[in-house]
């Protein structure tokens, strides 16, 4: 049931689900994506070369027609006995062409013909490799062992480098930032590979303890905290026929930390590589132009910046048949639009929209159109645009409100459009380029149509200074509004993250509404510095990280209670890594606003966070000291308020270890008691079985000091 209600200040969008039986904490993590999830089409993706497409049921491979109309091709036993394997479950597949795909099974590539019915060994790899990437056109795969880039081409096997140790090749640089995901990049032919290499040598190593081993070991890590010693980053460029190895001479041959190398990418023939080269203050982008034949630098094709920051986190766009014509995502005119330019520098002209444009799906025919993704004007949601690449317009493909994201045939013809809505829990559909809606695939049963949960609701809420705000509320089941109910917050509030979106269930996870179903209400704000607001939002917490946040968190408090509903005596807040921050410090530094604080993975001072990221929102902390000591949550430890439970990971390399340390020390030193919680064996987060005992825990925080 969808309906429309005014309540105090705000439109509300409104889900009302059915219930019967309690949403326990156990099945609300464990069952969350399975039994209680909403049905999927597994593994559903286009067959190349045609407008067929594919996915995977009750372990066998079905092939579908735009009408929807699905038959088996190919089932697991069949698999198996041609392939002499024992999967289980059906494998991850990879289409080559309309009749053969490809899957991997330990150290093996398999490669199977539909019409031969045949699969065979196609490309196998040496035992503890890892970061394989095979270029489908020629099975040629590049892997690394231990930190050298290695490939596999035809007959021939060899290591690229053989570098000592300090020295990686072959894997993502920039510990993941810029969107950077991977370390080697294949080019059109797959005769040639770049690679990204760093050295590390100069980077300060940090011990990650395993205390689940008889004794203790310890793996140091390379971890650069801001204002130290970063990695040098170089790009190199292997040709497989020749087995010369070269470097792209960037940054004039000067080989330090004072520069990132992002967005490599390959130009349609092979003969450049286009790289994004950021200054490591992060205020100046240029997009430069390199021989792939020498190395050597051709020329700048523009240049970007920015008093605060630039991020550049997509690769250069080259049109269909037009090698000197691409596309570049960028958010100079404060939100992310895409630019055409030519190669030389000409802008052609760019996407005008007033809201962030998020990604670039694929080209429709001849490529003078194209389908992108990105909010529309609510935006709070995803919609799927056609894209005019002369007069660069966007339509509007999607008509239904919700999250839409959507593949493009190869072909161009047609899209699966997959979508969900905070009362759908997932449609897909077929649509054609131009819109029109075709064949319903699935449409998804309410998964929790027998379960107890709250009614979620979407609104907005005016910060201090009258900035719109998007929030969520879930409120409880058989909900009175004569009665009042206690809250928990639930708060992220960092950058590269939305948690309040029109979809199933408003993006709320389910243990959620378990805690709803025990008479609370769970509401979550997206803060100043949050994503898919347009650059101007995300920028509000440059070089004061946590400070803004803070005043937006305040106004959903203020907001929660003057709903005569809410008990504003009893309101607890809790969030994990930037949220775990942010938590923390809405204890320490906002006293007595919430009686109950859990922080889980949080950061506690920047200057133990790394140089990529910390760096790009607060500068060093030797350039905004002022900044980073009224972030430093140890300053403030004094002002707590009410209670503070903090949980870490034991092996987290992401906020390491200091962090919790750091805090509980200035407690001790304070005289300040706070409750804590490690979990051995468990990183940034905390996943699998044990992810039941910490949601519990967490739960249990709440309501035992509530």
């Amino acid at each position: 049931m969808k309906f429309i209600a005014l309540i105090c200040a705000g439109l509300f969008l409104i889900s009302g689900i059915s219930h019967s039986q309690k949403l326990t904490i156990e099945e609300s993590v464990l069952e969350r994506f399975e039994a209680l999830g909403p049905e999927n089409l597994e593994q559903l993706q286009w067959i190349p070369g045609s407008d067929k497409l594919s996915y995977v049921e009750n372990n066998s491979l079905m092939v579908s027609s735009t009408s929807g109309k699905a038959k088996s091709v190919l089932g697991l036993t069949m698999l198996n006995g041609a392939s002499t394997l024992d999967f289980e479950n059906f494998p991850t597949i990879t289409w080559l062409n309309p009749y053969e795909f490809y899957f991997k099974k330990e150290q093996t590539f398999y490669r199977y013909n539909l019409k031969s019915k045949n699969a065979e060994k196609w490309v196998n790899l040496p035992k503890d490799n890892a970061n394989a990437d095979l270029h489908k056109a020629t099975g040629h795969v590049a892997y690394t062992l231990e930190n050298n880039l290695h490939i596999i081409a035809g007959r021939t096997q060899k290591a690229v480098t053989a570098h000592e140790d300090g020295i990686v090749a072959g894997q993502a640089i920039a510990r993941f930032e810029f969107g950077i995901v991977k370390g080697t990049f294949w080019s059109n032919s797959g005769q040639m590979i770049a690679f990204y290499e760093k050295d590390e040598r100069g980077v300060g190593q940090y011990p990650i303890l395993d205390e689940t081993k008889v004794p203790t070991s310890v793996e140091m890590i390379r971890y650069p905290m801001a204002g130290t010693t970063g990695e040098i980053a170089k790009v190199g460029i292997h040709n497989v026929r020749t087995g010369n190895t070269i470097y792209i001479n960037a940054n004039n041959g000067v080989l330090d930390d004072s520069y990132y190398l992002t967005n490599v990418t390959w130009g349609p023939e092979d003969n450049y590589l286009f790289v994004a080269v950021v200054n490591r203050a992060q205020t100046q982008m240029s997009l430069q132009q390199y021989s792939t034949v020498t190395g050597e630098f051709v020329k700048t094709i523009f240049t970007e910046s920015d008093n605060k920051y630039v991020e550049p986190e997509h690769d250069v766009i080259f049109l269909p048949g037009k090698n000197n014509e691409f596309l570049w995502f960028s958010e100079r005119d404060g939100f992310n639009n895409l630019y055409h330019y030519t190669t030389s520098g000409k802008l052609l002209g760019s996407t005008k929209a007033q809201f962030p444009i998020t990604n670039f799906v694929g080209f429709v025919g001849r490529g003078q159109t194209a389908i992108i993704e990105g909010t529309g004007n609510n935006l709070t949601e995803h919609h799927a645009f056609l894209l005019n690449l002369k007069s660069m317009s966007l339509q509007k493909l999607t008509k239904s409100a919700g999250s839409h994201h959507v593949q493009i045939a190869d072909l161009g013809n047609y899209l699966i459009d997959t979508w969900s809505s905070i009362d759908v829990p997932r449609r897909i559909e077929v649509l054609t380029n131009s819109g029109k809606t075709g064949a319903t695939l699935l449409n998804s049963r309410n998964p929790l149509e027998r379960r107890t949960v709250g009614t979620t609701k979407l609104g907005t809420l005016p910060a201090l200074d009258g900035t719109e705000l998007h929030y969520r509320m879930i409120i409880p089941p058989n909900f009175d509004s004569r009665q009042t109910y206690p809250v928990l917050v639930y708060v992220y509030g960092g950058p590269h993250l939305q948690l309040v979106t029109n979809s199933w269930l408003g993006g709320a996870p389910l243990w959620m509404h378990s805690l709803a179903a025990d008479g609370y209400i769970i509401f979550t704000v997206d803060t100043r510095g949050s994503a898919n607001r347009g650059i101007k939002f995300e920028q509000a917490v440059h070089r004061q990280m946590g400070m803004l946040e803070m005043d937006d968190q305040e106004a959903g408090v203020n907001f929660l209670k003057a709903l005569p509903y809410v008990d504003g005596s009893r309101m607890a807040i809790h969030g994990w890594s930037y949220g775990g921050y942010m938590t923390t410090s809405l204890m320490l530094k906002k006293p007595g606003m919430f009686k109950v604080g859990v922080a889980g993975g949080a950061v506690i001072d920047w200057k133990f966070y790394e140089v990529m990221y910390t760096e790009r929102y607060m500068d060093t902390p030797q350039e905004n000291e002022k900044g980073y000591k009224e972030a430093a949550l140890t300053n403030h430890v004094q002002n707590l308020e009410g209670k503070l439970f903090m949980i870490h990971g034991a092996q987290d390399a992401t906020v390491v270890m200091q962090h919790h340390m750091a805090f509980i020390k200035a407690c001790v030193d304070n005289g300040v008691y706070v409750d804590e919680f490690i979990y051995p064996g468990h990183a940034h987060n905390v996943r699998g079985k044990d992810r039941v005992h910490l949601i519990q825990n967490i739960v249990d925080y709440v309501k035992s000091n509530l």
